[in-house]
This record gives structure tokens, C-alpha cells and sequence, in this order.
């Protein structure tokens, strides 16, 4: 589904990624973890191409799209929930999701399907996105990519800031995702959550990829934890 050979990306002179390599597969689960600051957003914003990589190549769907726009990717069929959610506060639920709706895709995404798998939606559709709390906000966010029909959604931290009991229903609505087949790029710094909803895990360090392994190895390995992770 994503391939990801060797990119380099800078914030002007600065160089934030280090030949960054990493692939997800059709319907892959896949974490991306790693401290503060070692790059993980910026991973996700050069697939986005709203950091264009200088060098390395990317490929979704066996197409190269490192040199396109942003929208045009978008349009490929990669959907993003960015870690501050980004919704606008002044329209209502349903107008936030009604805009963000995209067609060309085989799976098709509606204001039905979606108030079916976010009945909280449903209940505030009038509702301003201003008044909404944190988590409803993050439901609206994931909500509103999946009208754009996305194969693969990237997603970046998006337990930030919630209670545990709002964080564990993000858990279910990846694994949902995940059970009908869309493929996922999970940004988290709760490496709990990520691996307990991933099949595979990439840790970064610095900007470099220093480890990867299923997210059960990960999981079990506590020195590994610790050392890259520091929990």
C-alpha cells in the first residue's frame, strides 16, 4: 500500500529525517513511535507532501508520489487526522463532515456509515465544533477523513490529550478501521495503545529509524521499551 525508500527532509537547513525507510502493507495496522521531536510528524507530512522530502522516493499504490501535491495525493486515497485536529470550530458537525466528502474510491464513505460507527456524532450533527469536548473533536477529526474514502489514513497522536476512558474508545474505532480493511499509519506517543492496535512498529530516533519489529515483540521486550521509548 506505502512504501517509503530513504527520504530526507529539512526544515531549511536543518535536516529532521535521516534516509527514512518503512512500508505498510493492504490493511496493515502500522505504529510509528519514537520520543518528542525525533521526527514522527515530519514523517507523516512528506508522505502528505506538506514537507516535500529532498531526497527518497515514495510510493502508494505502486505510484510514485513524492513530487506531487498535496491535494493530488490526498486524491490518491490518503486520508490524515492531524494531532490538533484541525476542524472548524465554527461550523457544525455534519457541515464539517459534508465538506470533507470525496468520491473515486470503491469504498464509499456517507453521513449513514458514519453516524453508524459514531452515534455521538449523530446526537451533536447541529452541534458548532467550537462546543464540542476534546474527544468529540478527535471523533469528528477521524470522522471527517474517512468522508474523503481514504485506503490508507494517517493518523498522529490521536489519544493527545484525552481521558483514559476516551482514549480507549480511539481504540475501538482503530480497531474497526483496521477490520474493514483500511490500511493505517499510527503516530502515538501512548506506545501502550499503539501496540496493543498494531501488527507492526517502527521506532524513531533522532530521525532514524533504530528499530522495527512486529508490535507484540516490541510489546514483550521491556529493555527495548525502556531504551527507546522510556517507559
Amino acid at each position: 500500500m506505502l512504501r517509503v525508500d530513504r527520504i530526507n527532509t529539512f526544515y531549511d537547513e536543518a535536516q529532521i529525517l535521516h534516509d527514512v525507510s518503512l512500508n505498510i502493507g493492504q490493511g496493515e495496522t502500522v505504529a510509528l513511535l519514537g520520543r518528542n521531536g525525533a521526527g514522527k510528524t515530519t514523517t507523516l507530512r512528506s508522505i502528505l507532501g506538506l514537507t516535500p522530502a529532498k531526497q527518497g522516493r515514495i510510493w502508494f499504490k505502486e505510484e510514485e508520489i513524492a513530487r506531487l501535491l498535496p491535494h493530488l495525493i490526498a486524491r490518491r486515497g490518503i486520508g490524515w487526522v492531524p494531532d490538533n485536529r484541525r476542524i472548524f470550530p465554527t461550523l457544525t458537525v455534519q457541515r464539517n463532515l459534508e465538506i470533507a466528502r470525496k468520491s473515486g474510491s470503491h469504498r464509499e464513505w456517507d453521513l449513514k456509515q458514519i453516524y453508524e460507527h459514531f452515534p455521538t456524532l449523530e446526537r451533536l450533527r447541529d452541534h458548532k465544533g467550537e462546543y464540542l469536548s476534546g474527544g468529540e473533536q478527535q471523533m469528528l477529526a477521524i470522522a471527517r477523513a474517512l468522508m474523503g474514502n481514504p485506503d490508507l489514513l494517517l493518523l498522529d497522536e490521536p489519544s493527545q490529550g484525552l481521558a483514559p476512558k476516551i482514549v480507549k474508545d480511539v481504540m475501538k474505532i482503530v480497531m474497526e478501521l483496521k477490520k474493514k480493511g483500511i490500511s493505517i499509519l499510527l503516530v502515538e506517543q501512548n506506545s501502550v495503545m499503539a501496540l496493543a492496535v498494531s501488527d507492526r512498529c517502527y521506532v524513531l530516533d533522532d530521525g532514524r529509524i533504530v528499530y522495527e519489529s512486529t508490535a507484540k515483540d516490541l510489546d514483550r521486550n521491556e529493555v527495548l521499551k525502556r531504551e527507546f521509548l522510556g517507559i
